[in-house]
């Protein structure tokens, strides 16, 4: 279990509401968390549970109603536009459902949106990361949809994040190529020490994480830890 004194990521008290009147949607009440280095977070939740608006919080992607985002000692909350997309662009890295690629451009040149200019090899050294560092000069539509994930999760690990958020990655996904995809997030923990987090309603793949934190109705259930964790290829759905 990753150092639980060494919480890269703190929440507190956290609130959203989307509208107002009688067709206000309250996202999150009161939602408390950290996140600490070096570990697998899934956060588990049905639709409407609220826990993609918390990952977009957590992210940079939106700002709380009320609350605190403490992240290296930086308050979230109190950032200009700015410098949110600067803690965007160099603290997080995002790997979504969809995997948001843009099919005029090779595999090389999406992933490359997001490296740093100066690092040459980023891009090549993250799809060598992913397994697809044969397949640079390919486009989206020649890929599998288990490739394309991966080349999104290539795209978020070019800018080496110190925090990877993970909202449904294996949703788009058959059942064999999601569990690909998970294996390969477990990777990145086991063997780089990456923070990944992942956002999901599986109730199975809880059981690979390091902590399971459960929400309902905009509020943080329970949490729970995992003394063993199971790998990719244990868990069934």
């Amino acid at each position: 279990m990753p150092d639980q004194k060494h919480c890269i990521l703190t929440a507190q008290n956290l609130y959203k509401t989307y509208g107002s009147g009688e067709s206000a949607i309250q996202a999150l009440r009161g939602v408390s968390l950290e996140i600490r280095e070096g570990e697998l977070l899934v956060i588990l939740g049905s639709s409407g549970s609220g826990k993609s608006t918390l990952l977009n919080l957590l992210g940079g992607m939106d700002r709380p109603d009320r609350g605190s985002i403490m992240v290296n000692g930086q308050e979230l909350t109190a950032l200009r536009e700015r410098e949110l997309t600067r803690y965007r662009r160099e603290t997080v890295g995002f790997v979504f459902q969809s995997f948001n690629l843009i099919a005029e451009l090779s595999v090389r040149e999406n992933v490359a949106m997001t490296a740093d200019p100066s690092a040459r090899r980023a891009t090549e050294e993250a799809l060598e990361t992913v397994g697809l560092g044969h397949r640079l000069d390919s486009y989206p539509t020649q890929l599998s949809g288990g490739e394309q994930q991966r080349v999104s999760i290539a795209r978020a690990l070019a800018k080496h994040p110190r925090l990877l958020l993970c909202d449904e990655p294996t949703g788009a996904l058959d059942y064999e190529t999601g569990k690909q995809i998970l294996a390969e997030l477990d990777r990145l923990v086991r063997e780089q020490g990456k923070t990944v987090v992942i956002v999901t309603h599986t109730r199975e793949i809880g059981k690979m994480a390091h902590r399971v934190i459960r929400m309902r109705s905009g509020r943080i259930e329970g949490t729970e830890t995992n003394a063993i964790r199971q790998t990719a290829a244990e868990i069934e759905w």
